[in-house]
């Protein structure tokens, strides 16, 4: 569990178009094996220390002809950004993929000393 420590939490959030491989014809619609796909999002203001960040599929344009694996998770969060990476693998194709995301944490105070 975060704690956070004053009355100062942020709540930043918003919706992502991570691919649309359907209509370039790209890896996630055409290929097959392990594939990765990363975008990084930039906080609309930093964050006193990492936040805590929640995905979740907005859009979701699938072939249902194999079974659908997928890992949606986000890394490398600062307090500045972080990056929403899905991953598939085998035969599954994924048309487009729209990611939203909440991320929430402590937002600095006035009355904070950078010592």
């Amino acid at each position: 569990m975060k704690h956070l420590r004053s009355h100062l939490t942020g709540i930043d959030q918003g919706d992502v178009a991570l691919f649309s491989d359907f209509e370039t014809g790209g890896e996630m619609w055409t290929g097959t094996g392990l594939r990765e796909r990363r975008k990084a999002v930039w906080f609309t203001q930093a964050f006193r220390k990492e936040p805590v960040v929640q995905l979740s599929v907005s859009l979701w344009d699938v072939d249902m002809g194999a079974p659908i694996r997928a890992e949606l998770v986000a890394e490398n969060i600062t307090p500045q950004r972080f990056e929403i990476v899905f991953r598939t693998w085998a035969d599954t194709r994924v048309a487009r993929l729209r990611v939203a995301w909440m991320a929430i944490g402590e937002l600095a105070d006035d009355n904070d000393w950078d010592v």
